[in-house]
C-alpha cells in the first residue's frame, strides 16, 4: 500500500548498501545493461568507501544526505569457509552492529521498505531437507560460521519487530551461493567457485595440477549473480512479505563441488591435472533450499544455465584479470 502511494507521489529513491560487490555490482548492471531501472526510479549504490556502517552516527549521516525512500541492504562482512573458522567473533560483533545502525537509520528516516540480504548457512545444521523459510530458528547453525548466521538470522528478527512495533515492511531475501563477475577471487577467504576459478586460471598459466579441496562431493545450489539481481528488482517493486524468501535455482539444479569444479575446467580449456585434497574440510555435505515460495510467485522466472553462467563469468574475470578482487 505505501509502495504505491509512493508511486504517486514522486521519486523511489533506493539506497544500495555494499553496492560494490558481487551483487551491488550485478544489479548495477541489469539496471544500466539490461534496461531494469523504471521511470521515477533513482539508484544510489554505495561501498564501504561511503562510510563505516559499524558506526551509528557514519550511517545516520549517510541516510541524511542521501534521504532514502528504499534501501537494499547488501554490506556485510564475509568470507569464506576458513577465515569463518578463524573469526567467529569478528563476524558476530561487526554484522550485528552493521544491521542494526542500518535498519535503525532506516526507521528513523521513514524508509517504506528494507530488503536485506541473507545467507543459506544461516539455516540450522541439524535438519531435514530441503529447508524452507520456516525453518530459519529451528536449531544452531553449523559450528563453522556461527557467528556470521547468528548475526544474519537476527535481521529476520529485527525485521520481525519493526513490523509488529511500527509497521515497517522490512524484509529479506535468502541467496543460495552466489556467484558471478565482481566476485571475491581471493583463494584463502574467499568463497568456492571464485576461489576454484582462481586457482584453475593459475594452474593453467604455471602448468600445474588444479588442487581443489575437500572431496569434490558436497553438493551446491548456485545462483548466478545477475539472475539474483533481477530477483532482487521484483523483491524491492512487488514482494510484500515482511516473512523472509529463498531466492535460488530448484533442488533439481543442484551440483556438486567436483561438478563446479569440471565446469570451471571446462570453461577455461584447462588441460592439466586435477587432483582433490581431502585432508581439507568439506563444511556441510549439503543445504539443499526449496525456492518452492519463488515459484509460487515467479512460476516464470527462468535462471541461467549453470555451464552458461560459469563461462561468462569464467571470460569476465580472464578479461578483468588485472582489477578482480583476488
Amino acid at each position: 500500500f505505501l509502495c504505491l502511494m509512493e508511486s504517486k507521489t514522486g521519486t523511489m529513491r533506493v539506497m544500495v548498501t555494499g553496492g560494490s560487490g558481487l551483487v551491488g555490482k550485478a544489479i548495477q548492471h541489469v539496471l544500466k545493461e539490461e534496461g531494469g531501472a523504471r521511470e521515477g526510479e533513482e539508484w544510489i549504490f554505495l561501498s564501504s568507501k561511503d562510510a563505516n556502517l559499524m558506526n551509528a552516527d557514519e550511517t545516520k549521516a549517510l541516510f541524511e544526505k542521501h534521504r532514502p525512500t528504499h534501501v537494499i541492504h547488501l554490506a556485510a562482512m564475509v568470507g569464506g569457509l576458513f577465515k569463518n573458522m578463524r573469526q567467529n567473533l569478528d563476524f558476530w560483533r561487526n554484522n550485528m552492529y552493521i544491521n542494526d545502525n542500518v535498519l535503525q537509520a532506516a526507521h528513523d528516516f521513514d524508509v517504506l521498505k528494507v530488503v536485506s540480504c541473507l545467507s543459506t548457512c544461516i539455516f540450522p545444521d541439524k535438519i531435514t531437507y530441503p529447508i524452507d523459510e520456516t525453518m530459519i530458528h529451528s536449531g544452531p547453525p553449523h559450528d563453522s560460521n556461527f557467528g556470521y548466521s547468528y548475526a544474519k538470522r537476527m535481521i529476520d528478527v529485527h525485521n520481525r519487530a519493526y513490523f509488529t512495533q511500527y509497521g515497517r515492511r522490512y524484509t529479506a531475501v535468502i541467496p543460495t551461493n552466489v556467484f558471478g563477475p565482481h566476485d571475491n577471487f581471493n583463494i584463502e577467504d574467499g568463497h568456492v567457485l571464485p576461489g576454484l576459478i582462481h586457482k584453475t586460471y593459475i594452474a593453467q598459466k604455471e602448468g600445474t595440477a588444479l588442487q581443489v579441496w575437500g572431496s569434490g562431493r558436497p553438493l551446491r545450489q548456485f545462483i548466478y549473480s545477475l539472475d539474483l539481481a533481477r530477483l532482487f528488482l521484483w523483491v524491492l517493486r512487488e514482494y510484500n512479505e515482511v516473512d523472509p524468501i529463498i531466492l535460488s535455482v530448484g533442488e533439481e539444479d543442484e551440483v556438486s563441488i567436483k561438478e563446479a569444479a569440471d565446469a570451471v575446467v571446462k570453461a577455461l580449456n584447462f588441460r592439466g591435472e586435477v587432483v582433490y585434497d581431502t585432508n581439507k574440510s568439506d563444511g556441510q555435505f549439503k543445504k539443499t533450499a526449496s525456492n518452492a515460495k519463488l515459484r509460487k510467485y515467479r512460476p516464470d522466472f527462468t535462471f541461467t544455465p549453470f555451464h552458461k553462467a560459469i563461462k561468462e563469468t569464467c571470460d569476465w574475470f580472464v578479461a578483468n584479470y588485472d582489477v578482480a578482487r583476488k
